[in-house]
C-alpha cells in the first residue's frame, strides 16, 4: 500500500515539473513576442514622426493639370494644393495618426500636434473658399461641392469609430476633385474661383488673428505677465503710482512641445496655400504692388521648417544658455504675420 502512495505521489510530482517547464516556456514565448512588438512599434514611431517633406506647388500643379489633360486656370493651384495637403494628412507614413488607439500612434504625441495644425490651415481656406472665393457677391449661390468639402474637414479630427475621421475627410477631398474638374472644364465651367483683393483680404483677416494666437502661445514658453492684470493694476487717477505686479502666463513644461509642432505644422501648410495664392492671385497682387509681402511671407515660413537637430524641443530662457525653439518659431510666425498685415493694407487700397 505504501508503495502505490509513493508511486502516486512521485507520478504527481512530475506532472507538476512538466507543468512547470511547460509554464515556463510559453512564458519566455510571451516575453519575446512582447519585446519584439516593443521594438517594431519604437522603430515604427520613430518613422512615423518624421514631417512630411515641401513641395513645389508649381511642379504639382503642372503635372496634376496634365494628367487631367486641362489648363491650369485660376485657382486650380489653389485647389490642387489644398487636395494635396489633405493626401498628405492621411496618407502619409503611418497614416493619420490624430485618432490611433494602437501603439505606436497611442503614445505619439508630435505629429498628431502637427497634423492639427495642417487641419486648422485646410478648415480655414475650405471655409473661405465656400463663403468668399467661390462667389460672385454676397447673393450668389454657394458652390454645391465646397458645401460638402468644408463641413467635411471640421470633422472630429480623434473619431476612430464609425464614422471614421480618415473616411469622412476622404470625402471632403472628393469633394475638391469635384470643384477642381468643373473648375478647369474647357468648354462649360459651371465653378468659380474669384480672385479679387477682397476674397484674399477676409481670409488673411482671419489668418492674422490665428498667426497672432500661435505667437503669442510659443512666446508665453518662458513667461509673461499677463496683459489684464497689467490694465488692471493701472490707476487713473494718479499716474505716477507704482504699477503692482500681476500673474505670469506661461505654457506647461509638458504642452512646450505641443504648441510647438501644432505651429509648425500650420507653417507647413500655409507655405504650400502662399505658394499657390502667388500663382491664382498674381494678377490682383501686382496691381496693388502686394508681390513683395507674399515673398516675404514665404521666405518667412520656410523659415518655420528648418531641420531640427535637437531630439527634443528646447525651452531655456530667452537669454539662457540653452536655446529655446519656441521663441525661434515665434519670431518667424511674428515677422510673417506683419507681413500679412503690410499685404492687407495694400488689397485695402483703391
Amino acid at each position: 500500500m505504501s508503495g502505490k502512495i509513493r508511486q502516486y505521489f512521485s507520478d504527481k510530482k512530475d506532472d507538476l515539473q512538466d507543468y512547470a517547464s511547460g509554464s515556463g516556456v510559453v512564458g519566455k514565448l510571451v516575453m519575446v513576442i512582447l519585446v519584439v512588438y516593443l521594438l517594431i512599434t519604437i522603430v515604427l514611431g520613430i518613422y512615423w514622426s518624421r514631417e512630411p517633406a515641401t513641395f513645389s506647388v508649381r511642379e504639382h500643379t503642372r503635372t496634376l493639370a496634365s494628367e487631367m489633360e486641362r489648363e491650369p486656370v485660376a485657382g486650380f493651384a489653389t485647389t490642387a494644393t489644398m487636395i494635396r495637403l489633405a493626401e498628405t494628412l492621411l496618407d502619409k507614413p503611418g497614416g493619420y495618426i490624430s485618432n490611433d488607439i494602437f501603439p505606436p500612434g497611442l503614445w505619439m504625441d508630435n505629429m498628431p500636434y502637427w497634423e492639427y495644425g495642417v487641419l486648422v490651415q485646410l478648415r480655414d481656406l475650405s471655409r473661405a473658399m465656400r463663403r468668399d472665393i467661390s462667389r460672385a457677391q454676397s447673393q450668389s449661390a454657394e458652390d454645391p461641392d465646397l458645401i460638402i468639402a468644408e463641413p467635411q474637414f471640421h470633422f472630429d479630427s480623434g473619431s476612430w469609430a464609425i464614422p471614421s475621421t480618415e473616411r469622412e475627410y476622404r470625402r471632403g477631398i472628393n469633394a475638391l476633385h469635384r470643384y477642381l474638374e468643373r473648375l478647369s472644364h474647357p468648354d462649360q465651367p459651371n465653378a468659380q474661383f474669384f480672385a479679387r483683393a477682397d476674397n484674399l483680404n477676409n481670409w488673411l483677416a482671419d489668418l492674422e488673428t490665428r498667426l497672432g494666437s500661435l505667437s503669442r502661445t510659443l512666446g508665453e514658453s518662458v513667461g509673461k505677465a499677463s496683459v489684464s492684470d497689467a490694465m488692471a493694476n493701472l490707476n487713473p487717477d494718479d499716474p505716477l503710482q507704482e504699477e503692482t505686479g500681476g500673474s505670469e502666463v506661461k505654457t506647461p513644461w509638458t504642452q512646450i512641445d505641443d504648441v510647438f509642432y501644432e505651429a509648425r505644422g500650420s507653417a507647413w501648410a500655409l507655405l504650400h496655400i502662399f505658394r499657390a495664392i502667388e500663382v491664382d492671385f498674381r494678377k490682383v497682387l501686382q496691381d496693388k504692388n502686394a508681390m513683395a509681402s507674399v515673398k516675404q511671407i514665404i521666405i518667412e515660413l520656410e523659415g518655420t521648417q528648418g531641420t531640427m537637430w535637437s531630439p527634443v524641443i528646447l525651452n531655456g530662457s530667452g537669454f539662457g544658455v540653452l536655446a529655446n525653439h519656441s521663441l525661434t518659431m515665434a519670431a518667424y510666425l511674428s515677422r510673417a504675420n506683419s507681413a500679412i498685415s503690410d499685404m492687407r493694407d495694400l488689397l485695402s487700397r483703391g
